[in-house]
């Protein structure tokens, strides 16, 4: 492990040296990934590719770019941070996508897909206007390309004829599962093509045993070969476009990878290398788990996979499958969309009962969310079921698309707030922000198992006018039954008539309850509120609580534009004298680390609101000088 991070050796090391090299690196991700969790699957595909790279290419000073970035792994050992993977994923830890902040071999942060192309052709342009003669290495997953941005890429790149730029597409046939689309489609036709490589080795192995003539024979079977290939392979695609093609190659031949990244090299052009790699490889769990090879896994055992046992209990998404599937029984015009994320956003019990009423429209957002809304229009009710963090990238079909016609389109937004240990890029900490800048939209934050359950078959199963559900990852909290009304919100705890009132979001109904008790001890009136709709804020609501001398907001997403910015406004529009205390996320990148432990260090602890309430009310009941 000591020579994995030298280079230099790297391009030394004979072809034995480097299958050995090949073989613990794939032993060394498995036992490592085992501990911490990770991306597995798609790192163990591309042990051959990361080696020939960094033996063809000369990084940092030729860029190499991830799409997406979770296939960064093997490039980590080689650029020597292999010493670091017992952290990875944790907090102050090795991240699981490229970091600046770990190597000067990482430009950048990258770990959303289908945006490479277009960060590597700014790049590569910047050379050439800068006289710069290095290379930038572009490393894409097959499913990246079912994203429309990376197309927008290539049209561009295609028309420059001098632009140094080599494109590697890493085709394993997935993304989470399997690639869909035309595009998957005209890849695959190639990698499953029985007929190609078994006609060429055995007539490679009939003409090199013929006397005399073996050689020449030899020479011209590669002429029919690049005939063969011409009619089976998807260079047509390319070509198309006027970019360069090489391939397809058998992306765990380093050899052969080796060759063709250096014919592109020279090339001084634009260059497409298309490797067929297998996700999972040499790990038999990960081979046979036709679900999603090992993609994104917990803790397992390094022999077996088994995953290792979690803490009991049920999760929000297992629910939300639940609800879904019902929906889908009793409507026959409810359908489903996702982008590459069907099982992971709980659309799995419904594609297998009704597979031509959940819509995979691979790692394109907008799109689905497009789609959506004319389904909606022809009327049919669909819901979007979608990573809070990739709602992003569709926000202005969500406005212009969706609000502008006020259509019935549901959106379900998994692994919203703070996620954990993927890091900034998938913090789910910008959806209300986001989702509150849209006229006639409703936002709502189930608090438990009870709510949730709600929220996904009235609010999404009979809406009239475009609605969000949003929930965290993770295990469902303790149920907590309401008190009392104020029009469709829910009081969970305490005072008719408060000193302080609380509003909790979605599953800070827990956080709110606890600090609630803690301030009863003190003799303090608190009330504790869900809104059930969060956004936009009522005004029945506005009214209960304006004679309140603190209302407290606690959300778990950014303060700009956030829940508690909608009350400050909302109170003063009121002409309410009481003072608002938002506990939210900074509006800021928030780094990896468990959940919990983001939380305690943002303040959302008992303790720490406590004190704040108190100080609060001290400054409140001062008299004025």
């Amino acid at each position: 492990m000591a020579d994995w991070g030298d280079l230099d050796q790297l391009r030394q090391f004979s072809d034995a040296q480097l299958d050995e090299l090949a073989s613990q690196i794939r032993r060394f991700l498995i036992d490592q990934v085992a501990s911490t969790g990770g991306h597995l699957g798609s790192n163990l595909g591309i042990v051959e590719i990361s080696l020939a790279i960094h033996r063809v290419f000369d990084s940092p000073l030729d860029p190499i770019i991830f799409d997406t970035g979770h296939i960064s792994y093997v490039h980590k050992i080689l650029t020597g941070r292999a010493a670091d993977f017992p952290t990875l994923r944790q907090r102050g830890g090795l991240s699981g996508y490229p970091s600046r902040a770990e190597s000067e071999h990482d430009w950048l942060e990258h770990s959303h897909a289908s945006a490479a192309l277009s960060w590597a052709c700014g790049m590569a342009e910047a050379f050439r206007l800068q006289g710069n003669p290095h290379t930038v290495v572009a490393v894409v997953g097959d499913g990246a390309l079912t994203g429309g941005m990376a197309w927008e890429a290539l049209n561009n790149i295609a028309v420059q004829k001098d632009l140094r730029l080599v494109m590697v597409v890493n085709d394993n046939g997935r993304s989470y599962r399997p690639t869909v689309g035309g595009l998957a489609a005209h890849l695959s036709g190639f990698r499953t093509d029985r007929r190609y490589d078994p006609t060429i080795d055995t007539l490679k192995q009939i003409v090199q045993a013929t006397p005399l003539v073996g050689r020449p024979a030899y020479d011209l079977l590669h002429s029919l070969k690049a005939g063969m290939k011409d009619l089976l392979a998807p260079q047509g695609l390319f070509s198309d476009l006027g970019l360069k093609y090489i391939g397809p190659i058998a992306g765990h031949d380093r050899l052969a990878v080796e060759t063709a990244l250096r014919q592109a090299k020279g090339y001084g052009g634009p260059v497409i290398v298309h490797c067929l790699t297998q996700k999972g490889r040499g790990f038999r769990a990960a081979e046979q788990d036709e679900a999603d090879h090992y993609h994104a896994v917990g803790q397992y055992d390094p022999t077996t996979g088994v995953p290792l046992s979690e803490s009991g209990g049920r999760s929000w998404t297992g629910v939300v499958a639940e609800e879904l599937l019902l929906l889908a029984d009793a409507d026959p015009d409810f359908m489903a969309l996702s982008a590459a994320m069907v099982n992971p956003v709980g659309l799995g019990p419904m594609a297998k009962a009704y597979p031509a009423r959940v819509v995979d429209v691979g790692i394109a957002e907008q799109h689905a969310i497009a789609s959506a809304a004319g389904l909606a229009m022809a009327g049919v009710k669909p819901v979007v079921a979608l990573y809070s963090s990739f709602l992003n990238r569709g926000f202005d079909q969500v406005l212009m698309d969706v609000g502008l016609h006020r259509l019935p389109v549901g959106l379900v937004l998994d692994r919203a707030g703070i996620t954990g240990p993927d890091g900034p890029s998938h913090h789910g900490i910008w959806d209300l922000a986001i989702l509150g800048l849209v006229p006639g939209l409703k936002v709502t934050a189930p608090r438990d198992e009870t709510r949730l359950r709600q929220a996904i078959s009235q609010g999404i199963g009979q809406a009239q006018s475009p609605v969000a559900v949003r929930f965290p990852k993770g295990r469902l909290p303790a149920i907590h039954p309401s008190i009392d009304q104020i029009g469709e919100a829910q009081v969970l705890f305490g005072a008719s008539r408060p000193t302080v009132d609380v509003i909790a979001i979605g599953p800070m109904a827990d956080l709110a309850i606890a600090v609630a008790d803690q301030l009863v001890d003190q003799a303090i009136a608190v009330r504790v509120i869900d809104p059930i709709w969060c956004l936009p804020v009522a005004p029945d609501l506005v009214d209960a609580v304006s004679a309140s001398s603190i209302v407290l907001v606690i959300e778990d997403g950014v303060d700009a534009g956030g829940v508690g910015q909608h009350w400050t406004a909302a109170l003063a529009d009121r002409g309410s004298r009481a003072l608002v205390l938002r506990q939210c996320v900074p509006t800021d990148f928030i780094p990896q680390g468990s959940r919990s432990e983001i939380l305690e260090e943002l303040g959302f602890t008992v303790a720490a609101l406590v004190d704040r309430l108190q100080a609060a009310l001290a400054g409140v009941n001062s008299p004025t000088p």
